[in-house]
């Protein structure tokens, strides 16, 4: 059985000072089937997409990758313009829609589901959303989120925390990054922030710190992980890397998700690191292929 992405697709345009735009199929969720589907991992993504040239370019990319996509293609296509500075981080700025066709997936069953990012906080997609998510968890399936938090995009703080709050309260992995744990709890410190969200249901939580490395930690088991020295083209795509890394590992868990203990989690995250090291070393959400990693 296969795992199920729900969540956008779109354009990403990289604006560099001094060079031209650059064009690339993006969004989050895409980008982590795009990851699975390169790992090897069996991987459908339900999303939203246009009939115009750039809807087309995505689905090629996608289906290259060995993604198999659920869309009904209509209108135009999201784009994401990507501002990168000097040192390869970038910010965003959005033209979107969210409003998947749910009727392509009826009746489906998957091992996993992930979802996350835009699409878990834009209506009316998000209503979808809620639907899988209720199927996942009656079929038992494993579910995962990243919230990959866009403030300019999602609302204000308060009810996009709850909204928050109420997925992560519902599924057994949420990956995120410190400046998403941030800007939900500002203030606390990063093992703090990570104890509310187990708190809050979490069998395993992953917070990523950039070049500090990971911080993954079930309720019993905890551990720090270092990030991958390499010579960093940009960030785009490393923590959807770090994410389809994460889905890819635990389709075939040693032992259950809360069982799990500090070797065990070292090494998911070590893995997830190294895969997201071949990512930032290269231009653009370029997710490294399971022949990559050697024998």
């Amino acid at each position: 059985m296969s795992i199920l992405v729900v969540g956008e697709a779109l354009i990403d345009i990289v604006s560099t000072t001094g060079s031209p735009d650059r064009y690339a199929p993006g969004g989050a969720p895409a980008n982590v089937a795009l990851g699975l589907g390169r790992l090897g991992s069996e991987v459908e993504l339900l999303t939203d997409v246009g009939d115009d040239f750039h809807g087309g370019f995505i689905l090629a990319h996608l289906r290259e990758s060995n993604v198999r996509v659920h869309v009904r293609p209509t209108g135009s296509t999201s784009t994401a313009r990507a501002l990168l500075s000097a040192d390869g981080s970038a910010e965003y700025e959005f033209s979107l829609r969210w409003a998947p066709d749910a009727s392509l997936v009826d009746g489906a069953t998957w091992t996993a589901i992930h979802f996350g990012s835009i699409a878990a906080f834009l209506s009316p997609g998000a209503e979808t959303v809620d639907s899988l998510l209720q199927r996942g968890r009656d079929s038992s399936a494993l579910l995962s989120l990243d919230p990959n938090i866009r403030p300019t995009i999602i609302g204000d703080h308060g009810p996009a925390s709850a909204r928050f709050e109420t997925l992560a309260s519902r599924v057994d992995v949420v990956k995120l990054s410190d400046v998403d744990a941030d800007w939900l709890y500002p203030g606390l410190s990063t093992e703090s922030q990570v104890d509310r969200i187990i708190r809050l249901g979490a069998r395993l939580v992953a917070l990523t710190c950039g070049s500090d490395g990971a911080l993954l930690s079930t309720a019993s088991a905890r551990v720090r992980t270092q990030a991958h020295s390499v010579e960093v083209a940009d960030t785009i795509g490393a923590g959807d890397s770090f994410m389809a890394s994460l889905v890819h590992d635990l389709q075939n868990p040693r032992s259950r998700i809360e069982d799990m203990d500090e070797d065990e989690l070292r090494r998911l995250g070590e893995s997830a690191s190294r895969r997201a090291a071949v990512t930032v070393a290269r231009a653009g959400a370029d997710l490294p292929w399971a022949r990559e990693e050697g024998p």
